[in-house]
């Protein structure tokens, strides 16, 4: 939920958690607080995390409010790092997690904790978010530790030279064991996207990995980057991924779409690949349905 309000004369000059506290009297100042050092609060359209700021007569204040359960603190622990070259760091983004900036958080996202790790480190860079994951998909999210390593993977994925592996748990069978989607794909409605002619071009190949009892384990390799992607080639399919309540899959603890693998080569040439193991949920989900394949 997003809330607006201006400053008045009555608000200028005092702190601005008593200002907001002041404006949206339907949050609590302790709640403002955790708006602002969370990233969700801009004034003037600028991010401020400082409570104690002074307000001007005309500002503009906008606070992203959230759900309670969504302020996680997360940092980089060593099981989630997939490896660091000091060029390129790649991470196992959990499912839930917003892989960057919101307009109601800073705090609690992969990018957040990348920068920390990468403070931790000594480095100054920012964590260049250079590819995104849905809050609802795991798996490996890799960041450039340079402006020049960024511009390059930036070049890579552009030409489609960077290869990407998914694994989807979808509820049916396919009739085939691979198979390939070309339709285009358009945003239809909000946070909604579907096959539709006046989309863009969108190519995704498929293989199943492993059928079970009433579900299959589906591997896919989009060739174009278009959003919800996946998702949306496989709901045109009749086969909507399991959690993936938005194209008709039937509700799970989360979403059942984890990146798998992600590979490319570095600008000297060196190969560099990262792959997610998936998380306990995902694995659950696949016994489940008589799916084994060790978490591997």
């Amino acid at each position: 939920m997003i809330l607006t309000a201006r400053v008045g004369a009555d608000q200028a000059g005092v702190r601005l958690d008593e200002g907001a506290a002041r404006l949206f009297p339907q949050l609590s100042k302790t709640r403002i607080r955790t708006i602002i050092d969370w990233g969700g609060c801009a004034v003037g359209g600028t991010m401020v995390r400082v409570a104690s700021r002074r307000l001007q007569a005309g500002d503009e204040i906008v606070l992203g409010v959230m759900e309670p359960e969504r302020y996680r603190e997360i940092t980089l622990a060593p099981e989630d790092i997939l490896f660091e070259d000091g060029g390129y760091l790649a991470v196992n983004k959990a499912s839930g997690l917003n892989c960057q900036r919101t307009p109601y958080q800073l705090k609690g996202t992969v990018e957040y904790a990348v920068t920390l790790h990468f403070r931790a480190c000594g480095s100054a860079e920012p964590a260049r978010v250079i590819h995104r994951l849905d809050r609802g998909t795991s798996g490996v999210m890799i960041f450039p530790a340079s402006r020049r390593a960024a511009a390059h993977i930036s070049r890579e994925l552009k030409e489609g030279r960077v290869e990407k592996v998914y694994w989807a748990l979808v509820a049916g069978m396919p009739l085939a064991d691979s198979w390939q989607v070309d339709a285009p794909v358009a945003k239809v409605g909000t946070s909604r996207y579907g096959v539709a002619p006046v989309g863009k071009a969108a190519l995704t190949e498929f293989r199943v990995v492993a059928r079970g009892n009433g579900a299959t384990l589906v591997e896919a390799r989009p060739r174009t980057g278009r959003t919800h992607q996946i998702r949306v080639h496989l709901a045109h399919g009749g086969l909507s991924i399991i959690g993936d309540t938005t194209y008709g899959g039937i509700a799970a603890p989360r979403m059942m779409l984890h990146c798998r693998t992600m590979t490319f080569r570095a600008e000297d040439g060196r190969p560099v690949s990262a792959t997610a193991p998936p998380d306990r949920e995902f694995t659950a989900a696949c016994e489940q349905h008589g799916i084994q394949f060790g978490g591997a």
